[in-house]
């Protein structure tokens, strides 16, 4: 899916077709965003004056292109992950049995679609550790592009917790549901709140 341009995905996204949706678009604006912290450690490495950090920038480098992968292979996993749901939509169910079998296939689907945005949303916490790191110990040229790191990362992450949240209002599983409401709050609150001090530590090192 990412193999199109910025401007056919754009497209689709806009069209009405069920896929691209809000999942997928998490996953990219989340890929965006430690896309942003690699410039920093990129804009980073090499330069004397943060010869110290050197090498905890080629760490966090490394780290920030394995979630950047993982982000990207997620936009095509979140449509992958629908296309059971709207089959178990569109199951017949005229007859008891029909409606007893689509409720299943349904109930079935709704776990899948619902773990592809949590691992949105973890890949997107993991992100907005390393962008604290980025803007904290990168260069001070580039802060600027830590915090907009951060406020993709956190917009991500409140996407991903309304993809979550939309597949539980439907889901019967109570365990399942209260496993992802756990998760919800582990990993976005605390994910939103950790964007939150990154951008906040930003604006302080560009106050005019």
């Amino acid at each position: 899916m990412l193999h199109k341009s910025c401007e056919e995905w754009i497209a689709e996204l806009a069209s009405g077709a069920p896929t691209p949706g809000g999942g997928g678009a998490s996953a990219l604006v989340g890929a965006v965003g430690i896309a942003l912290g690699s410039m920093v450690g990129n804009l980073t490495v090499g330069k004397k004056k943060y010869a110290d950090v050197e090498t905890e920038m080629q760490e966090l480098l490394k780290k920030s292109d394995e979630l950047m992968k993982k982000l990207e292979d997620l936009v095509e996993q979140d449509a992958l992950a629908f296309a059971p749901l709207a089959a178990a939509y569109r199951l017949p169910a005229g007859t008891a049995e029909e409606k007893r079998a689509k409720e299943d296939a349904v109930q079935e689907a709704l776990i899948g679609a619902t773990a592809c945005p949590m691992s949105i949303a973890k890949c997107c916490y993991d992100a907005l550790e390393l962008l604290e790191e980025y803007a904290h110990k990168g260069s001070v040229m580039a802060v600027s592009d830590a915090g907009v790191g951060a406020a993709c990362c956190r917009a991500a992450l409140e996407g991903a917790r309304l993809n979550i949240l939309i597949n539980l209002k439907l889901m019967k599983d109570e365990d399942k549901k209260q496993f992802f409401k756990g998760r919800l709050i582990l990993v976005v609150d605390e994910g939103i709140a950790l964007a939150d001090r990154i951008y906040q530590y930003v604006r302080e090192q560009l106050t005019v």
